[in-house]
């Protein structure tokens, strides 16, 4: 039977979940809010299915070639869509296509209470749950055998999310589907669930009331200098750039992330899926005609598939062709892992036992040079 013995081993994609015939396969979190497989070994029959589907340990070399991907910077003609999506809306350009042709998409949302899971949607209003970057991993729960169940029924299924669930989803279907798109994207890494609820119950803590809405992107000062913004029930809202927020300072730095991001197996020019999707960092000198600071997507396609779905909307977006190593000079994530800080585990562990207002102050001081620098545009500002 599977078992984890090294956590940086293990994405947590619940491939082994989904597969297992016996349902004696659970996902538990640890002291971090990262979901782990246990298995109920009075009901397991050592058929080894679980070990079988794992992307880790069974990782699938693509029969793709590097010259066969084209590498674009996009955004859509929709200005609002613009502004309400992470980068340059071209997600939902590609969902939208995909629903028109009758078919579901998979993506991370919001639950009630903000924490994130994935869902399926199938109506195009319903896009809006699944825009957005969503800064804490997602449970993938049930989704692999309910998008197996559309494939099989035939209709066009778009699943997304990061590489190592576009793995898990491979290895847990087992064959080729015709109908089946994937997108990923390019991946920093995931943040503790743990740090997420305790960062929401402080901001509640603070404004005396529930969340209602979250942005982890807005765009209010530009794409380039966003900021995370939440919503209350009281109508108080809080918005700080990323340099200043106690959540986005420790994902940034790489304190807070799942093991297995700091070895990430699916770090590749060369994807599983049909296309990748991230911002697109460094336009400015890549195409500087595509820079005008309200977000551009790089859009890298991995597929004949894929090929298809954007020529499907390219009435719909702006979109000219880059390089692929000039386009992803600024986005390293694309093949490089996060490097884990030596003071990791003594900032989650303070994170745990005092919070995460405390965890910041201790583990991520601002810089004397920094601080003056704040200070000076201030005050050329007044």
């Amino acid at each position: 039977m599977i078992k984890i013995l090294e956590k940086s081993k293990c994405s947590g994609c619940h491939a082994c979940v989904g597969v297992c015939p016996y349902g004696c396969i659970t996902m538990q979190r640890d002291e971090d809010g990262f979901l782990y497989p246990v298995i109920d070994e009075s009901s397991c029959v050592d058929c080894k299915l679980c070990e079988r589907v794992c992307p880790i340990i069974n990782k699938k070399e693509s029969c793709k070639q590097i010259e066969d991907i084209s590498t674009y910077a996009a955004y859509t003609k929709d200005n609002n869509l613009r502004f309400n999506s992470s980068s340059g809306g071209i997600f939902t350009e590609i969902a939208s296509a995909v629903i028109e042709d009758g078919g579901v998409v998979f993506g991370a949302a919001f639950t009630e209470n903000f924490d994130v899971a994935h869902k399926c949607i199938d109506r195009i209003e319903g896009l809006r749950e699944l825009r957005g970057s969503k800064y804490v991993q997602s449970t993938i729960g049930n989704t692999y055998s309910l998008a197996k169940q559309y494939l099989q029924d035939g209709r066009k299924v778009l699943f997304t999310g990061t590489p190592c669930q576009i793995a898990g989803l491979y290895s847990y279907l087992g064959k080729e589907y015709d109908n089946l798109i994937t997108q990923d994207i390019i991946c920093h890494g995931v943040p503790s669930p743990m740090l997420w609820r305790k960062y929401i119950e402080l901001r509640e803590s603070k404004v005396g009331a529930r969340t209602q809405g979250v942005s982890f992107r807005h765009k209010k000062t530009g794409w380039k200098t966003f900021s995370i913004h939440l919503a209350f029930a009281n109508n108080k809202e809080y918005i700080a750039s990323i340099s200043k927020d106690y959540y986005m300072r420790g994902f940034l730095s790489n304190l807070c992330l799942r093991p297995s991001c700091y070895d990430c197996k699916f770090k590749d020019k060369i994807r599983q899926s049909d296309i990748t999707l991230a911002d697109f960092w460094g336009i400015q000198h890549v195409l500087p005609e595509m820079n005008d600071n309200k977000g551009t997507s790089l859009v890298i396609v991995n597929s004949k598939t894929g090929r298809e779905l954007i020529k499907r909307i390219s009435d719909k977006i702006t979109i000219k062709s880059a390089n692929l190593d000039e386009a992803i000079k600024h986005n390293t994530a694309m093949t490089c892992s996060a490097s884990c800080p030596s003071d990791r585990e003594a900032y989650m562990e303070t994170v745990r036992t005092k919070g995460i207002k405390r965890a910041t102050k201790k583990y991520l001081k601002v810089s004397f040079a920094l601080k003056t620098k704040r200070w000076l545009r201030r005050f050329l500002k007044k």
